[in-house]
């Protein structure tokens, strides 16, 4: 029986004082009853967490999984794997595995008594391959390409086309390019350009250079090759942009060393793979080189990088149209002569007219003005040009 001596009794015999008795004691009822809901509430919220901590027993308990690749799938549940050590082995697949998920190639996890498939695991894929720059959809459209018609047209015709029209090549009876080579000078917008006709596309950005598929092991090499493309079909419609190719496509030496032996087992590994790819898949191989005479004529014949594209150094319409596509954004006086630029920055690329709009914007900031001049612009000019430092550390435009 509850403890009711800290309520007041009545000291005389009289209904008001009974009911208000009765009152209080109503009162320590309810509010023992309310007591008693939230201990019962704790009691189950502990009774669930000493369940889960069961169960992360029971599953620290149980024997590690050994990593396996499918190679079949067989009728009744089974499948053929080879384990991570070697050997194959006929197993049975777990009920509770997604049938869609067990295909050949996939990583899946083995009971180490039984062998029986007990998991699915996520895809093997070196780290530098996980850490290549990708882009779902890059913030580049045509508009901010300036000066390259011939270029956007040949890129339309041979990466875009592909992917949203595939029956036009389909009706007439004829493959598209299975790579395209961009080359030209630095920064006349090759990487822009691939990046413009993946947004153009929806397609996914993949870009990685050259020197990285550069490694210090036997075979390193050729595996993130086959990594990349696996990713790349992951990541389907997807535009895969290797730059400075020349990295591991120059042409082959009769006297090398080791390490050019690897260099060069990771160019054979790039062509298979380029050889075997599905011509009209959602998938397109883009690369790009400053020095195309330093290529292989093996990743230069048809059926490979078959279709060259030159990014030249701009002309003066060129450079205008460059000029206005990076001052756009700009707060500028009216007093601004384009072509009077133009004339200035001949053997300019677009990356250097960049700096140079960059360059002005710096110029009117220090001197606390509201808009950027045509004095502001001349003043970049020149800095840019002779190849002198800007205020932003670390970088050298020239």
């Amino acid at each position: 029986m509850s403890d009711l001596s800290d309520v007041d009794r009545p000291e005389v015999d009289d209904d008001s004082y009974l009911a208000n008795y009765v009152r209080q004691l109503e009162e320590r009822i309810r509010g023992l009853e309310n007591q008693r809901g939230a201990i019962e509430s704790e009691r189950d919220r502990l009774e669930r967490e000493l369940e889960d901590l069961r169960s992360e027993f029971e599953k620290l308990k149980s024997p590690p999984l050994v990593a396996a690749t499918i190679l079949d799938v067989l009728p009744n549940e089974k499948a053929v794997v080879k384990s991570s050590s070697g050997p194959k082995f006929l197993v049975k697949v777990s009920k509770f595995i997604d049938e869609d998920k067990i295909k050949p190639g996939v990583r899946v996890g083995l009971n180490q008594r039984t062998l029986n498939v007990m998991d699915v695991l996520p895809s093997e894929k070196d780290p530098l391959v996980k850490g290549m720059e990708i882009e779902e959809k890059p913030d580049v459209s045509y508009e901010d390409v300036g000066g390259l018609e011939k270029q956007i047209r040949e890129i339309k015709e041979t990466v875009e086309l592909p992917l949203t029209n595939k029956e036009a090549f389909e009706k007439i009876g004829v493959e598209p390019p299975r790579g395209i080579l961009l080359h030209g000078p630095p920064g006349t917008g090759k990487t822009l350009l691939a990046r413009a006709v993946a947004r153009e596309t929806d397609s996914t950005f993949i870009k990685l250079i050259g020197s990285e598929l550069v490694q210090k092991y036997i075979g390193e090499g050729s595996r993130m090759v086959r990594e990349m493309f696996d990713l790349a079909r992951e990541k389907t419609p997807s535009i895969v942009f290797i730059d400075e190719i020349d990295a591991i496509a120059s042409k082959r030496q009769s006297s090398s060393t080791s390490g050019d032996r690897e260099v060069q087992r990771t160019m054979m590994q790039f062509l298979a793979k380029l050889d075997g790819f599905e011509p009209r898949g959602d998938v397109k191989i883009l690369a790009a080189t400053n020095r195309p005479d330093m290529l292989d004529s093996a990743i230069l014949r048809p059926g490979r990088f078959d279709r060259l594209i030159e990014f030249p150094i701009p002309s003066k319409e060129e450079r205008k149209a460059i000029f206005q596509i990076h001052s756009r954004g700009m707060a500028l006086n009216d007093d601004i002569d384009f072509d009077k630029l133009v004339r200035k920055t001949e053997g300019a690329t677009g990356a250097d007219i960049k700096a140079i709009c960059t360059e002005a914007g710096m110029q009117a900031i220090r001197k606390e003005q509201d808009k950027v001049s045509e004095k502001d612009f001349i003043r970049a000019t020149t800095k840019v040009m002779s190849g002198e430092n800007t205020d932003m550390p670390g970088i050298m435009f020239g």
